[in-house]
């Protein structure tokens, strides 16, 4: 259910929540408390009732380490990229990673890139 509702809602709903978890994310580590997690959901009008936010936390924290990793939760929202989107995103790495050494680093992206 809850994913339908963040579909219906939006890409830009979202890509803004991921934006926002990596904003609240002080300690850049990936992962969002339980805490945290309502109050993202609250800040984007995506609340829920109690007992189906503990339905939901008991889902993406299936390590039972009181933490959820953001990018597993954004990956079970959208899911598996479709063929194309997978092509498109390994052409550009290919671009970034000009020297074939398996990883960019970002003062490459930033001489390729520019989000403005």
């Amino acid at each position: 259910i809850f994913r339908e509702t963040l579909s219906k809602r939006g890409v830009r709903v979202i890509t803004g929540l991921g934006k926002y978890f990596r904003q609240i994310d002080k300690n850049r580590n990936g992962f969002l408390s339980q805490a945290a997690l309502k109050e993202a959901l609250k800040a984007f009008h995506l609340e829920m009732p109690e007992g189906d936010f503990e339905s939901l936390w008991l889902i993406l924290d299936d390590s039972k380490s009181d933490k959820v990793d953001y990018g597993e939760f954004t990956h079970a929202i959208f899911g598996e990229m479709n063929e194309y989107r997978k092509a498109f995103v390994r052409k550009a790495y290919m671009k970034l990673d000009f020297n074939k050494t398996g990883s960019v680093p970002m003062v490459d992206v930033r001489k390729c890139y520019c989000a403005k």
